[in-house]
């Protein structure tokens, strides 16, 4: 910390102020213009025709799919992530660089691709959609699609936070552990998830995010089937395109707070991981 304050010390004072000035500026104009022109535009017709523009039943059913797909696709990304990242933090193996590579691919692939590859897998003419068909199982265009899509999209956050930090901790305490006869489930709950918590809980946060904001994928293999298969995001572009403007920035208000949480919530628990870490 000293070392950093000298440094920075050392620099031109003008230059100090000039860097700080451009990205106090950029910060407001990139961040808080747009962020603060949604709320705006939200409550443009009142409180109670913002009210009235959640509470329709179509932007009802949207949050409703929303909170539904979230809530089964983050428990999931969950189990992966564990799985996943005490595999990879504890184990050396054969394919262990293959397997670090696909947990990264979503962040490299495009939503609209990812969802493209279900439509070509499971979509009427797709290689699964005359086996699906025949037996009236419906993926895509139905909220199945909807789910996987979000499970891919967010499929690396949980993993991605814990797998450094484990490898960080090492696995002693765990190995103290089975020394003295606790089962892999004690071993698990009383020593490695409370040395975890604070980072399972960050990749938890960025998930249910992410998967609440989802648009690309979701729109590739919704449909756009309004009251079904409409998450709040495509609900937002419908509206929008329909020049329903304050109604839609109503409904997008929804999503920025949750971004604004989000923030909050990633502060808080990056606070608690390196106090942890010291």
């Amino acid at each position: 910390m000293n070392a950093r304050r000298r440094i920075a010390d050392s620099e031109p004072r003008l230059l100090r102020w000039s860097i700080i000035s451009l990205a106090i500026a950029l910060t407001i104009l990139f961040i808080v213009l747009p962020l603060a022109a949604v709320f705006i535009q939200a409550f443009n017709k009142g409180w109670s025709f913002w009210l009235a523009a959640i509470s329709e039943t179509n932007a009802r059913s949207a949050i409703e799919l929303s909170l539904l797909v979230t809530a089964i696709a983050v428990p999931l990304n969950v189990v992966f992530g564990l799985a996943a990242a005490w595999t990879i933090a504890r184990f050396r193996f054969k394919g262990r660089d293959i397997l670090l590579t696909l947990i990264d691919i979503p962040f490299g692939v495009s939503p609209v691709v990812s969802g493209l590859i279900f439509v070509l897998v499971f979509g009427a003419q797709g290689w699964l959609g005359p086996w699906l068909a025949d037996r009236d199982i419906q993926i895509v265009f139905a909220v199945p699609g909807i789910v996987l899509a979000t499970v891919f999209v967010t499929f690396p956050f949980v993993a991605r936070e814990l797998i450094p930090l484990m490898q960080a901790q090492g696995s002693s305490e765990e190995e103290a552990a089975i020394a003295l006869g606790a089962t892999g489930w004690q071993m698990f709950r009383r020593v490695t998830l409370p040395n975890i918590k604070w980072g399972l809980l960050y990749g938890v946060v960025l998930c249910t995010a992410r998967a609440l904001g989802e648009f690309g994928a979701v729109s590739v293999v919704s449909g756009h089937i309004r009251g079904l298969t409409n998450t709040i995001p495509l609900h937002v572009e419908i509206l929008y395109n329909e020049y329903n403007y304050t109604a839609a920035f109503a409904v997008a208000s929804l999503l920025s707070v949750v971004a604004v949480i989000t923030l909050g919530l990633k502060k808080l628990l990056e606070w608690k991981t390196r106090e942890v870490g010291s």
